[in-house]
């Protein structure tokens, strides 16, 4: 059978029997125990209505312990969605990097991968620069090389052949994908331009004489 709890006043302090001491209330929990007493009818507060509110102290207590639990978490699944939003980036960027250097020949100009998305991405079907000498080449193939050349290298104001490092541009290293040296100066790749307005005119020739 069940025992039934002793009322509150018949009980000792458990916190004399703990060894602490007795805890006070505050003058706004003391004001509400006596609005408590009114509301019952009586004209003082009693052990329970002190105890109710020392109570709902503690519940207090206990919510915002709660609250700034809640918070904690919510900051550290925050921080937890940032960075897992930084390694995506990340992972993204270098997968962007490895797609691009499998695209693009170090030595210049596109590689057959490159040339392949570039259809795929925009339609144009590009093909490998012409590197035969002169005396090789088809008609068409001075065509292709004198119109890259004047396009590239005969232009108004060019483009950084080398960069801060003293190193040459990708603009620059185009010239190699053309069997060409890569310039560094203005006056290098002017001659490239040159180069291609004398194939141009072959070209002209050649295709006037029919």
């Amino acid at each position: 059978m069940a025992r039934t709890p002793r009322a509150p006043w018949k009980r000792s302090n458990p916190r004399k029997r703990a060894g602490k001491a007795s805890k006070h209330l505050s003058p706004a929990q003391k004001s509400a125990a006596k609005a408590r007493a009114r509301r019952a009818g009586r004209r003082y507060p009693n052990l329970v209505d002190n105890m109710r509110m020392a109570a709902k102290k503690t519940s207090k207590k206990k919510t915002a312990k709660k609250s700034s639990k809640s918070k904690a978490s919510k900051a550290k699944s925050k921080a937890s969605a940032k960075k897992t939003r930084k390694r995506t980036a990340k992972k993204a960027k270098s997968r962007k990097r490895s797609v691009s250097s499998r695209e693009k020949d170090p030595r210049g100009g596109l590689t057959a991968t490159g040339r392949k998305a570039f259809a795929r991405k925009q339609g144009a079907h590009l093909r490998p620069g012409v590197t035969k000498r002169e005396s090789e080449m088809t008609p068409q193939e001075m065509r292709r090389k004198g119109s890259w050349a004047v396009r590239f290298y005969g232009r108004t104001k060019l483009p950084p052949l080398v960069d801060a490092k003293g190193q040459p541009t990708r603009h620059a290293l185009s010239a190699h994908a053309w069997g060409e040296p890569v310039p560094k100066t203005v006056a290098a790749a002017r001659r490239i331009a040159a180069k291609g307005e004398r194939l141009l005119a072959r070209y002209r020739h050649a295709k006037a004489r029919g």
